[in-house]
């Protein structure tokens, strides 16, 4: 089918998306871009998010599509839905030139959730700038603008508890403050998100934190901070995220496992092991996964899976 024969089809919105025929619109021309901007203009704006988020999907789904062109020229839509989710399909996309319309969109966009998108997604670009690729007055813009946004009392609470999260992967003093004011705060959202961003941060001192915490009466903490032990890697956390395998609530659980199998270690592997036994087959399947995350599928005939 000719790219413009689709194109009408896409257009009729009494015709329901077809999911597979997407593909498409995968690495279009100049041309081909021009063309499905013209038939863009014309749909309505249900069928524009319908298309955009399944563009999302498809490309997450699909890692040799490609459709970084379409979700650059979204990122000016004229609607919120269409902008958030051109941000997220951009979420492999580690061009620097990129970080200026994120940080564009992050201090002036007038809707709260791509505001609060727009700093997730500079969490990448702080990954590149601490991992040291990324241009240095690039990384600077980028910590300028999540800087802003998490000093900005008067920005809504979700932009800069995302702008928090996004900021962590850098090991600066000023990270390191602005998760410590986040975790002391009095609000339980922005102490989840601080939990989540001293994972992020990679920095041993806040072990003593994050054990506390698994043990905290709210679930989404325990969770975060099971998350957060096994992207330190510690294995002083591995007592306690073996407690939380029989936790009541199973997010928690899965989180525990998953965080043992990042850890290893023969305290972590005996807990795993033992989990192959459980009644709860998603227990099973998780405490599988770990194992295989461990590389102990090397010598299969080292256990036996029930």
């Amino acid at each position: 089918m000719s790219l413009e024969r689709y194109l009408a089809e896409l257009n009729d919105e009494g015709k329901p998306l077809v999911f597979s025929k997407l593909a498409n619109l995968s690495t279009l021309s100049p041309e081909e871009l021009r063309l499905f901007l013209e038939t863009w203009a014309s749909m309505g704006a249900a069928r524009q998010r319908q298309i955009a988020s399944q563009l999302v999907a498809l490309a997450e789904e699909t890692p040799s599509l490609n459709f970084d062109d379409i979700f650059l020229v979204c990122l000016h839509d004229p609607d919120e839905i269409v902008r958030v989710r051109a941000i997220e399909g951009l979420w492999e996309y580690e061009n620097r030139s990129l970080i200026n319309p994120l940080s564009t969109m992050l201090r002036e966009d007038s809707k709260e959730s791509v505001r609060a998108a727009a700093a997730m997604a500079l969490g990448k670009f702080a990954l590149l700038a601490e991992l040291g690729k990324l241009r240095p007055d690039d990384g600077a813009k980028m910590e300028k603008a999540l800087v802003a946004v998490i000093d900005n009392q008067e920005e809504q609470l979700e932009v800069r508890r995302r702008a928090v999260e996004a900021i962590a992967t850098l090991s600066l003093p000023k990270v390191t403050e602005i998760i410590q004011e986040a975790y002391q705060g009095n609000d339980a959202k922005m102490r989840v998100s601080a939990i989540y961003a001293m994972g992020m941060n990679s920095d041993p001192a806040w072990l003593p934190t994050l054990v506390k915490e698994l043990g905290n009466p709210d679930a989404e903490m325990r969770f975060e901070a099971a998350v957060a032990c096994g992207e330190l890697g510690k294995e002083e956390a591995v007592p306690h995220l073996v407690k939380l395998i029989h936790d009541l609530d199973s997010e928690v659980q899965f989180s525990a496992i998953v965080a043992l199998g990042q850890i290893g270690g023969s305290e972590a592997e005996a807990a795993l092991r033992e989990c192959l036994n459980h009644p709860d087959e998603h227990i099973r399947d998780a405490a599988t996964d770990a194992i295989e995350m461990l590389g102990f599928y090397k010598e299969p005939s080292s256990f036996r899976i029930v």
